[in-house]
């Protein structure tokens, strides 16, 4: 490596005025090993410039050159890549990264060093050295590899230092002095060295002549000493003497300590006092007001709620340790209980005789409601009773017992009027849907009471078996429980849609008032977000609400909101029982009305949700709505099951079924209730029961029609629901719209090629035995040689029928034709003209095969197709 540094510093660096400090044999990481070297380099002249040159040898020769250079001050970072392992790989970070692997550890570490040391030396910008062994960076400590690599030049740059300016001029003014200096260089060294002797001789005698002052130095320190010795024996009498100044002025200061202590005690004991006074005390006013206020006027229930705020604050003061041993606070505690106990109870009683003067008023004005169909109005009675709603807070965070029962005392109450005006109200809307008294009677209303005679389950009794009794007439094959229009018209079922409507339009404010004013009177949160609908606990007994709290102990809001549903559930209790029996009299008027109710019953579930899904009208009207489902589901099944009991006349021709026609009727109606309703899936579901019902009975009813053959039965019923589904344009019945067509073409087909086998019998048996012969194999052209089929045999067929036979076998079948089909559906000229085509069509075959089978014979038939247009026309006129 010597050898190549010498090399290298004579054939590359001399020549360029640079001196090589340090080498390294690298390669780059990760490629083929393509050797080259890096070299640390300083220039000779100033200002010393520091480089790292890539050195390689030349591909032509054994010279080297030099391929890079980068200035040492554009070196960022020099990473060795591990300070513990000995890793030959390290990476120099200039405008790039440079990796690199050395031949040996050693070798890198020198290099390292080296670039470390000229950092320190010349450049102000310091390099970061990553991973570097500490030892390397410690410019004192020289390396043994180092040193054997770098040689000599590493010591001359160590002890390498600038002349300053002052060392120059003396330089110069010695060499001025000495002329020869530049051409006899020995003799200049010679008289320096001579005057240097000088000067270390005159050194020498001036250190011993500086010894008598010396001497002189010591004997002053001594006194010196002295005089401090003296100093020290004063200050130990100072401070003889300052103790007991200390002593004195210790006593002084607890002395001060204790006066100090004693104010601090008469201030805070004056707080204190403060304290108590300005939070315990109660005004005379305030006490005068809970003692004798009056609670029936605005401005005594304002001073009365002023005044039990004042007491609420003075009794939920927050005591400091100690407050509540004092004897004072003990009885003015007691006193405020007593005043609190005392109005509270003043304030129940008031309460619940204002609860019992509210019956008595609102009773008078039932005669006047139960005339119209509304409910009372209970506002006046809010806004009255609103006045005292934060007295109710004040009650109940001061004495929940008493709260608790007022709470219960306004649910009786108010549960017993409201149960008068609600009965009162729906027998008016009872009476309003049955008409007259007589015919109240005739659906089991009675007197001026105006119950129903008997339960809901008995009216669904009555239903049954009104509709078995139906059932057996033959007048009413379908009468589907009371839904034609000869039993009860449209304007009927207007009124009763109309009435319903109003029943529940009258209750859904009264029940949301009542909500909102039992929230705002009983301070009891209802807007707090519930997932679901909690669980109906029903208060059926009377007695209190079903959580137990401590007086003065607040619900939890969860709580809050039960309790409401609770009271909203005993004070309305007879609103779902009442709904349930109008309609079960809804739907044993007409079981259409089931229609109506489920419409109007989703639009206002729908309403109540949106506003709060568990509110007590959302959770009842959702239960009525089940029941009204579960009618509409009844109503459904029962038309389904009365088209499968139907019988038909063996007497007389079918015609359109009832139940097809009434399924017509059925749609009609529900398609103008439920326009845009939410409930439609439920219409689409029934639509899809009722159609297949239809579908499978109609088809029933014709395999065993005897009269009426089954092609025309379900030609003309398919027919019908075919055009019926055509105009109500119904989107869910699509595919049995498509279905209905199908069917009616597929059996108007069959019973046009079921009855033209009668006109020309012979004919067709004769061609028919034709065609099975070449299904068997016998070729067309040789059919005529068949005995049974030859010439005179078709001729003989052919005398049969003449144009006047066809006409009459025509004429036949047309008068046939007529007596099967029925007039309602007006397929009568549809089928003759299918006849007609279906004529034509078998002539053209009869034609084809005389052609194929009886070539060159000259046998035509005795009528042609004009024949045949004639023949039909003329028969359709004269009919």
């Amino acid at each position: 490596m010597t050898a190549i540094k010498h090399a290298l510093q004579r054939d590359i660096f001399t020549p360029n005025d640079e001196r090589l400090l340090s080498i390294v044999n690298v390669c780059k990481a990760g490629k083929k090993k393509k050797n080259c070297f890096l070299c640390a380099t300083v220039t000779t002249e100033r200002p010393v410039q520091v480089k790292v040159v890539k050195v390689k040898k030349s591909d032509k020769g054994d010279f080297y050159k030099r391929q890079i250079a980068w200035a040492l001050r554009d070196l960022a970072v020099v990473d060795a890549k591990d300070a513990i392992k000995e890793n030959p790989e390290f990476d120099l970070h200039f405008e790039k990264i440079y990796k690199w692997v050395a031949s040996s550890t050693a070798e890198k570490n020198a290099f390292i060093s080296c670039i470390w040391k000229l950092n320190q030396r010349y450049l102000r910008k310091k390099i970061d050295f990553v991973n570097v062994s500490s030892q390397l960076l410690e410019e004192s400590v020289p390396s043994g590899e180092n040193q054997s690599v770098t040689g000599g030049d590493e010591e001359a740059v160590d002890e390498y230092q600038e002349l300053n300016a002052r060392e120059e001029q003396d330089i110069e003014i010695m060499m001025e002095g000495c002329e020869y200096a530049i051409s006899n260089a020995e003799a200049f060294a010679e008289r320096l060295s001579r005057e240097l002797q000088v000067l270390d001789g005159a050194n020498i005698q001036s250190i011993m002549a500086s010894e008598k002052q010396v001497n002189i130095l010591m004997k002053l320190l001594d006194e010196a000493l002295k005089e401090v010795d003296q100093i020290e024996l004063k200050l130990s009498s100072y401070e003889e003497m300052l103790q007991s100044v200390k002593e004195q002025m210790d006593q002084i200061s607890e002395s001060n300590h204790l006066i100090h202590l004693s104010n601090t005690n008469n201030v805070k004991l004056l707080s204190e006092i403060e304290f108590l006074v300005n939070h315990m005390d109660l005004a005379k006013g305030h006490i005068k007001a809970l003692q004798e206020g009056d609670l029936s006027s605005s401005r005594g229930i304002e001073a009365c709620t002023n005044a039990a705020d004042a007491l609420l604050q003075c009794m939920n003061v927050a005591l400091r340790p100690g407050h509540d041993m004092l004897l004072a606070v003990e009885q003015q505690q007691q006193r405020f209980s007593d005043l609190r106990e005392n109005f509270a109870r003043r304030l129940a009683s008031h309460l619940n005789n204002v609860f019992v003067q509210q019956g008595h008023d609102q009773s008078s004005t039932l005669a006047q409601h139960s005339i119209e169909l509304t409910l009372p109005n209970h506002h006046p009675f809010h806004r009255d009773l609103l006045r005292y709603a934060k007295l109710m807070e004040w009650l109940k965070s001061t004495d929940y017992r008493k709260y608790e029962g007022l709470t219960k005392n306004y649910m009786d109450y108010l549960s017993r009027l409201y149960e008068r005006e609600i009965k009162d109200f729906f027998e008016v809307a009872k009476i309003k849907m049955t008409g007259t008294t007589k015919e109240s009677k005739k659906f089991g209303l009675h007197g001026s009471s105006g119950k129903l005679t008997g339960s809901t389950s008995s009216l669904n009794k009555l239903s049954v078996q009104s509709s078995g009794n139906r059932r057996s007439q033959s007048s009413s094959l379908l009468d589907m429980g009371n839904m034609s229009a000869s039993d009860l018209d449209v304007a009927d079922r207007a009124r009763f849609d109309k009435i319903f409507e109003q029943v529940l339009s009258e209750l859904e404010p009264l029940c949301l008032a009542e909500q909102d004013f039992i929230s705002k009177f009983f301070k009891l949160q209802q807007h707090q977000s519930m997932p679901g609908t909690a669980t109906e606990a029903e208060d059926t007994d009377g007695g209190t609400l079903s959580r137990q709290h401590n007086a003065g102990t607040p619900l939890p809001v969860s709580s809050e909101k039960d309790m409401i549903r609770q009271m909203m559930i005993k004070i309305f209790r007879c609103i779902e029982p009442e709904l349930n029996n109008l309609i079960a009299l809804g739907d044993k008027i007409d079981s259409f009305n089931s229609l109506y109710m489920l419409v109007k019953m989703s639009h206002h579930v729908w309403t109540a949700q949106n506003v709060d899904p568990a509110s007590f009208l959302s959770t009842t009207l959702g239960n009525v709505l089940v029941t009204v489902k579960r009618n509409f589901d009844k109503c459904i099944s029962n038309q389904i099951r009365q088209m499968e009991e139907v019988k038909i006349s063996k007497k007389s021709k079918v015609g359109i079924l009832p139940f097809v026609a009434e399924f017509e009727e059925f749609a009609g109606l529900a398609e103008s209730i439920f326009k845009n309703a939410e409930r439609r899936g439920d219409l689409d579901k029934a639509y899809t029961k009722l159609i297949r019902g239809v579908f499978v009975n109609v088809e029933k009813v014709a395999n065993e029609s005897q009269k009426t053959p089954r092609d025309v039965v379900m030609m003309e019923n398919f027919h019908h629901i075919f055009a019926t589904l055509s105009r109500l344009k119904i989107s869910c019945l699509e595919a049995e719209k498509k279905e209905a067509k199908q069917k009616y073409t597929d059996h108007l087909q069959s019973y046009v090629i079921y009855s033209l086998g009668q006109p020309l019998e012979k004919l067709n048996h004769f061609f028919e035995g034709v065609e099975a012969r070449v299904a068997q194999g016998i070729r067309e052209e040789e059919v005529s040689y068949q005995l049974a089929f030859n010439k005179q045999e078709l001729r003989k067929v052919i005398k049969e029928y003449p144009g006047k036979e066809v006409k009459k076998g025509l004429d036949n079948l047309y008068k046939k034709v007529d007596k099967h089909l029925c007039e309602e559906e007006n397929l009568l000229q549809v089928v003759w003209h299918s006849m007609q085509d279906e004529f034509i069509r078998q002539y053209k075959h009869f034609e084809g095969l005389i052609a194929r089978c009886y070539p060159g014979s000259g046998v035509t038939m005795e009528f042609t197709i004009q024949d045949i247009l004639d023949y039909c026309s003329s028969i359709a006129q004269s009919h």
